[in-house]
């Protein structure tokens, strides 16, 4: 029984060591979940409903680079929930921009930052396209319009290569003409580094702020159900953005 345990617990900790190397991941995907191609039956619905086109380019809903902002981000895999606070100030030192003020409520050990920092660390930007062809209305309501898109393969970084195999959904309020949220769905089982993820879901939240003129990240969530050393198993991200400041 013992020897069980042992190896129960061994294999849940390799699953927990492997799940720490994709925390990152959310970050990486979220930058590539903006857009630059536009397609003419998109841009008739933005034209019918009075929206602005330039919410298809890459730099309406990218996070900003001048402002200080609050993060409180959540982790649950195998089993284990890690809430760490924390704080990013762009007018920072690259190694200093990020500030952990407590993992589960206590103060971080030095390895616990080291950590936060290398998984949040800005990915390198290029210009995300869209496949011009894959470029859909999905729903039109009263109150809402829903396009559907999926990546360019050849534009995609390296480490988000899995997003080719997936659609992102853009919902936009057609009542305040912004958009609230683009989701990725994957449309086939996916490879995200070490994981053979089944179902893999990204979700972000925009908030538009009509003093600074443009969009905040308001938070994004990322849901995966993959195979990780012969076991299924549940990861979830969530970051929540607050308190944003201009640098």
């Amino acid at each position: 029984m013992k020897e069980v345990k042992a190896t129960t617990m061994a294999t849940q900790e390799r699953s927990r060591t492997g799940i720490k190397s994709l925390l990152g991941v959310c970050l990486l995907v979220a930058s590539t979940l903006a857009v630059s191609a536009q397609k003419s039956a998109v841009l008739d619905a933005f034209s019918k409903h009075g929206i602005d086109a330039g919410l298809l380019d890459p730099e309406a809903l990218k996070q900003p680079d001048n402002y200080a902002f609050d993060l409180r981000f959540s982790s649950t895999a195998a089993g284990k929930q890690t809430v760490t606070e924390a704080k990013f100030d762009p007018s920072k030192s690259e190694e200093e921009r990020w500030t952990v003020v407590s993992v589960d409520g206590k103060s971080p050990s030095r390895g616990e930052v080291t950590s936060f920092r290398k998984n949040h660390a800005k990915p390198e930007s290029a210009p995300i396209k869209a496949d011009d062809a894959s470029y859909k209305v999905e729903k039109e309501t009263g109150d809402y319009l829903v396009i559907s898109y999926k990546q360019d393969a050849a534009s995609v970084p390296k480490d988000a290569s899995f997003m080719k195999d997936c659609r992102s959904f853009m919902t936009i309020n057609l009542k305040t003409k912004r958009a609230e949220e683009v989701k990725a769905i994957n449309e086939k089982p996916v490879k995200v580094k070490i994981l053979n993820a089944e179902k893999f879901e990204v979700t972000v939240k925009y908030n538009w702020n009509e003093q600074a003129k443009r969009y905040f990240t308001v938070s994004d969530n990322l849901n995966m159900l993959a195979k990780f050393i012969g076991q299924t198993t549940n990861v979830e991200t969530i970051s929540e953005y607050s308190n944003f400041t201009r640098k």
